[in-house]
């Protein structure tokens, strides 16, 4: 196992609690900016995150890095420690792919009816419901 000197603590709450916690060599997350990849001793930083995955390598070169579908939130990174608090996240094996496609089609038929209306606040409401189903899956499938 890597020493602290090469590794970094990622913790990921949401307002239902606790959803992931590790040591990695390497966090890589998508801000509104763009992606950041974390790296141990980074400067400390604050960024707000995109609806997208979460990637944290693994310690051992051989195992799958964990990925972790994330839908809006922060992350905070100082003394070696990575925070996520985000509005919900799911790991991989706990999303549930027959769920987050019925979510997918809700949310293109809500994308329909709201240009057919011209209604551009549930137009967009029902656009990032999209983004989120189809992050979900999109992390389900990897």
């Amino acid at each position: 196992m890597a020493d602290n000197a090469n590794s970094l603590t990622v913790s990921i709450v949401t307002p239902d609690g606790q959803v992931y916690e590790n040591k990695t060599p390497m966090l890589i997350v998508r801000t509104i900016n763009g992606e950041l990849g974390i790296l141990p001793n980074h400067i400390p930083v604050i960024a707000s995150l995109a609806i997208d995955e979460v990637r944290i390598k693994q310690l051992e070169s051989d195992q799958e890095d964990d990925e972790i579908a994330v839908n809006g939130g922060f992350v905070e990174f100082s003394n070696n420690t990575a925070t996520i608090v985000a509005d919900s996240a799911e790991r991989q094996n706990d999303i549930d792919v027959a769920r987050a496609e019925n979510a997918r089609k809700r949310a293109e038929s809500r994308i329909q009816a709201a240009q057919q209306k011209h209604d551009d606040a549930e137009l967009s409401r029902a656009q990032v419901a999209l983004r989120r189903a189809m992050n979900r899956l999109n992390v389900a499938r990897r």
